[in-house]
């Protein structure tokens, strides 16, 4: 998962492309970039690293010139964290084309012969952005006007959906003409726009979530629809358009379980709201499944568990209590880059306060449970601190099947509930009692009264995918990629550096 945003303003962007980024940090912290418009002119800095450590000088900022401008947070998947792959990416035929892309494709070698061998277009990376942004570029050059429209714009994205599957949620800049916002035709990954009035004029902006929209004084207007495009124009004017053939309405479900800030609203469904029902979902299912329950207490493994877990002790009649204490100058430890880094993490990330756990029968309440590491050293933290016995709740199904829309769940093998029974994974993560939501309870706490939404892309639960495009072929291929050993081989081989471009036109 990545972070995206785009902006065009009245005055100067760049603070406000900084702050916004600083409000999807929690979608990546791999790596930045901002890139700016100032009449024909692009200005560039990107970086490995978070935010404020990619932009962290007053120059940084006063080189990031123009009212115009996209910027992006990532962590990566199938890619390297070398600068090379960090975005925002940028092509100078046709235009002068930049571009951020939330999602993974999901036929990137296909493409990537097809734009060498029939579109004449080399493609300087492994990422699979640059492929996407290649295509775009490639099929806004048969734009026949002699000066760019919005219908030219749209075109191009209608022709690129036709070539493109997989999940892309993108932001793209057009040098001295706008921005662009588009996503792919299942609606997988989110985003949003919205607008704000400044005193020279009507702002717009485009962001992954709505909080970025928020935090800046924007109003939102709409999500983009799957297939739909937005296009704002550098003169503050702005255009949409229906750009796929037959569109459906099948957003990641785990976006909302975890991905997701609580006072995010992404498709019209409250996150926080939606994970209030996971947590009454999962407390109708103990009572149901385990009347007789001996909980003394309900703690959550904090932060995102947070939500459900204070539900769910509110519907079983149970104290609910902060039992950890989190170091939140951590990261998280889902998106952190290999597997030792993250175990290391843990111990340094949560804290638990005995006297909570001393002696009780303590539930645990998370929001998942994926590679189950992290799960297994809450579980021995909570005996450690006293627990007499320790549960473990997750307000998701296990999580079975690798994520390919671009969610870091890279391989079958390091998904600790893959091929393996709750009785098993109770054993294997030492808890006394393991307690799954059901997918369909999952499916109505998200779905609740929005019929518009035709589906989810469940398929880290189900290895259904909605793209209908991957098969065990693809996802032995994937392995050679995504697996943590192959991410640690790439980070031996690229250093950490910034990228600082200035009059790039």
């Amino acid at each position: 998962m990545c972070g995206i945003i785009g902006l065009v303003a009245k005055s100067a962007v760049n603070r406000d492309l900084y702050d916004g980024l600083t409000m999807l940090q929690h979608r990546g912290q791999d790596a930045a970039g901002i890139m700016t418009c100032e009449g024909e002119r692009l200005y560039l800095r990107k970086g490995t690293g978070l935010v404020r450590d990619v932009f962290n000088s007053e120059a940084h900022m006063i080189n990031l010139r123009g009212n115009m401008g996209i910027g992006h947070v990532r962590y990566p998947t199938a890619g390297n964290t070398s600068v090379a792959e960090t975005q925002p990416l940028y092509t100078n035929t046709p235009y002068g084309i930049s571009l951020a892309h939330n999602g993974n494709l999901t036929n990137t070698d296909e493409l990537r012969h097809t734009l060498f061998e029939e579109d004449k277009r080399h493609v300087n990376t492994d990422s699979d952005t640059d492929v996407l942004l290649n295509v775009l570029a490639h099929e806004m050059m048969a734009t026949r006007s002699s000066h760019l429209t919005p219908d030219d714009v749209f075109d191009a994205v209608s022709r690129m959906h036709k070539r493109v599957r997989g999940a892309y949620a993108c932001v793209a800049m057009i040098a001295n003409y706008g921005i662009l916002g588009f996503r792919d035709p299942h609606g997988i990954r989110p985003v949003v726009y919205g607008h704000r009035m400044s005193q020279k004029g009507i702002e717009y902006m485009i962001a992954s979530e709505s909080v970025a929209l928020d935090a800046l004084g924007f109003e939102t207007i709409a999500d983009i629809a799957p297939g739909e495009a937005v296009l704002i124009t550098q003169d503050g004017r702005i255009f949409t358009r229906q750009c796929a053939i037959r569109p459906t309405y099948s957003p990641c479900i785990f976006e909302y379980v975890y991905l997701a800030r609580p006072d995010s609203v992404m498709d019209g469904i409250y996150v926080y709201k939606a994970r209030l029902r996971m947590g009454e979902a999962l407390a109708e299912k103990i009572k149901r499944e385990w009347p007789d329950n001996d909980i003394d207490v309900v703690i959550p493994i904090p932060d995102t568990s947070r939500v459900a877990g204070s539900e769910l002790a509110n519907q079983l009649g149970v104290k609910y209590r902060e039992g950890f204490i989190k170091n939140r100058y951590i990261g998280r430890t889902f998106i952190m880059p290999g597997q030792a880094q993250r175990q290391r993490s843990v111990r340094q990330k949560l804290n638990p306060i005995d006297v909570e756990f001393n002696r009780k029968n303590v539930l645990l309440v998370d929001d998942s449970i994926v590679r189950g590491t992290t799960s297994r050293e809450i579980i021995q933290m909570a005996r450690d601190a006293g627990a007499r016995k320790v549960y473990f709740a997750s307000a998701a199904p296990p999580v079975r099947y690798p994520n390919v829309y671009g969610i870091d769940m890279p391989i079958a093998s390091e998904l600790i509930a893959h091929g393996r029974t709750v009785k098993e994974l109770e054993t294997l993560l030492g808890a006394d009692r393991l307690i799954y939501q059901d997918l369909d309870d999952l499916i109505e706490a998200v779905r609740h009264k929005h019929s518009d939404i035709q589906q989810f892309d469940t398929s880290v639960f189900t290895g259904e995918y909605i793209t209908h495009d991957v098969d065990s072929a693809y996802l032995s291929q994937l392995e050679l990629f995504r697996s943590d050993a192959a991410k640690a081989a790439r980070r031996a081989r690229y250093g950490d550096n910034v990228i600082e471009l200035s009059n790039a036109g």
